[in-house]
C-alpha cells in the first residue's frame, strides 16, 4: 500500500471521483494481491512484476480506468477504447460500475505479466 496513492485519492476535489477512485483501487488490490502501486505521471499506477497492469486517472467529468496487456481478451466495445496495448473505460458521475467485470478483465489481462 502506498501512502502517496492514498494521499492522491484523498486530494481529489469531486467527492464522487474520490469515492470511485477508492473503489477502483480497492478492486485492483483485491484482484492483484502482489501489485505494487505508485504515483507516476501524476496518477496512480499499478504494476505486477514491474509491468503496468492498470492506471486510474481523473478528468473534469470522468474517472478513467486503464487496463494494460489486454491481449486476446474480449472487451465490451461500447465501454472500452484504446490501442491494442491498453483499454480504457471512462466512468462518469451516477454511472453504475460493474466492479466484478472490471476485476475479471484485469485478472485476465494481468495473468501473463
Amino acid at each position: 500500500m502506498s501512502q502517496e496513492v492514498i494521499e492522491f485519492i484523498n486530494a481529489i476535489k469531486e467527492p464522487w471521483q474520490a469515492e470511485m477512485s477508492t473503489r477502483l483501487r480497492e478492486m485492483v488490490l483485491q484482484t492483484l494481491p502482489d501489485v505494487q502501486e505508485r504515483i507516476q505521471y501524476k496518477k496512480p499506477h499499478f504494476l505486477k512484476n514491474g509491468k503496468y497492469a492498470a492506471v486510474i486517472s481523473t478528468s473534469k467529468d470522468a474517472v478513467s480506468f486503464t487496463i494494460f496487456n489486454p491481449g486476446m481478451i474480449e472487451f465490451p466495445e461500447a465501454q472500452f477504447d484504446g490501442p491494442p496495448e491498453r483499454k480504457t473505460i471512462k466512468l462518469r458521475s451516477g454511472q453504475a460500475v460493474d466492479y466484478d467485470q472490471l476485476a475479471s478483465l484485469l485478472s485476465q489481462a494481468s495473468a501473463s505479466l
